[in-house]
Parts: C-alpha cells; sequence; structure tokens
C-alpha cells in the first residue's frame, strides 16, 4: 500500500494531545505524571511515525463517551463520538479508542439494535457504537476502521464492543496488561496510560496493521 496514507484518532483522554484537537475540545495530555511530555510518545504518533503515515485529524476529546450519557447525569451529545463522527477529515485508517467512560459513568447499556434508530436510543451504548460504525462505514466506504478496548472494563463493555465490530466487519484490538498511572481530575481518581502503555497500543496496532495488510 502507499506510504502516504493519513490517519485520523477518534478517541477520548486516552488519545487527546493539547495542540492536536479542536481548540474547544477539552484534553488529557501532556501530563507529566503519566510520563508523557511528547506527542511523539502517543501510540498514534508512535504509529504514523513507524510507518511513514500522516496525522489526518486527531478527533480525541476528554471525558468523551460514545454514547450522549455523560457523568452526573450529563448531556454529552455536544461532544460523544456520535456527535463527532463528520469530524475526522479523509483519512485512509480510522483509530477509534473509545467505550472508557461509558463504562465508567455508566452509560444504559441498551439493546443490541442496527436500524431505525431514535434520538433516545444514542443515549444507550449498544445502540450508539452500532449507530457510529454503521454510518463511519456508510459515510467513509473505502476506510479502514480499527476500534481499540481498552483493558478493565467490564465484561459486558467488552462484549458489547466485540459483538457490534464482528457485525459490521469492523477489526477490534483488545489491549491487555498496559500500564496505568494514577492523575487526580477534579473529583476523581482515574487511570491513565503511561508512555510504556503507549508503546504497548501502538506495536499491538502496527502488528494487527500489518498482518492484515501484508
Amino acid at each position: 500500500m502507499a506510504q502516504s496514507l493519513k490517519v485520523s484518532v477518534m478517541g477520548d483522554s486516552y488519545s487527546t494531545y493539547r495542540g492536536t484537537m479542536p481548540n474547544h475540545y477539552a484534553t488529557f495530555y501532556p501530563m507529566p505524571m503519566c510520563k508523557v511530555s511528547e506527542q511523539s510518545q502517543m501510540w498514534w504518533q508512535q504509529f504514523i511515525d513507524r510507518n511513514g503515515y500522516q496525522l489526518e485529524k486527531n478527533d480525541s476529546y476528554s471525558g468523551s463517551t460514545i454514547s450522549n450519557s455523560g457523568y452526573n447525569n450529563e448531556d454529552y451529545s455536544d461532544r460523544s463520538f456520535v456527535a463527532r463522527m463528520n469530524e475526522i477529515g479523509d483519512p485512509d485508517i480510522l483509530f477509534i479508542f473509545g467505550g472508557t467512560n461509558d463504562d465508567w459513568v455508566p452509560a444504559p447499556m441498551g439493546e443490541y439494535k442496527y436500524k431505525n434508530w431514535t434520538k433516545e436510543d444514542l443515549y444507550s451504548f449498544r445502540p450508539a457504537m452500532a449507530y457510529l460504525l454503521h454510518n463511519l462505514k456508510q459515510l467513509y466506504p473505502d476506510m479502514k476502521i480499527y476500534v481499540l478496548m481498552n483493558s478493565d472494563m467490564k465484561d459486558e463493555t467488552d462484549e458489547s464492543i466485540r459483538t457490534i465490530c464482528k457485525k459490521y466487519k469492523v477489526d477490534y484490538i483488545e489491549l491487555h496488561d498496559i500500564e496505568k498511572s494514577c492523575a487526580r481530575n477534579i473529583c476523581r481518581t482515574i487511570l491513565h496510560c503511561t508512555t510504556r502503555c503507549r508503546n504497548l497500543i501502538c506495536l499491538r496496532s502496527v502488528t494487527r496493521w500489518t498482518r492484515r495488510n501484508i
């Protein structure tokens, strides 16, 4: 394949880096407590650099959910993944790294639903995830999508992502044993990736990409 492929990232705090996203987006990195102080340490930048690709768009928003259900019963329809699906530019490859905040909120799980979504459906994780992948496949038929699954999520969340990805024939990459560090954010203590963790995410992403495209 051509070496000038464009890569976009749709993510939450794990993929944010100040200066690479729209200015009004909430960001988490750089974060010295997690030993991440340079853009070159981000998992997606390492993937791009190792392959000679270019960053098309980093559409990552710290704290965002795939569904429209947010923390403290807030409406996240201004920042959710389903609200941002048209903001990824025109990439050849899209990495979706989300679901962590839906898991932590926790957002309603909802039922598996693959058509005729209502506005209310998008406040539940399963229909929102299906809606996201369905529309991305429709909007970008030639784009390759990879879904990254964070470690330490509930089994129900993991299985929902697997099931919906299989439905839409989207590759998913399950992350295990990745190093995380505590960082205090307003009123809660949350775990985020260290540099070692980001190296591992990149390695597994590169490995999956290579296997699919050699």
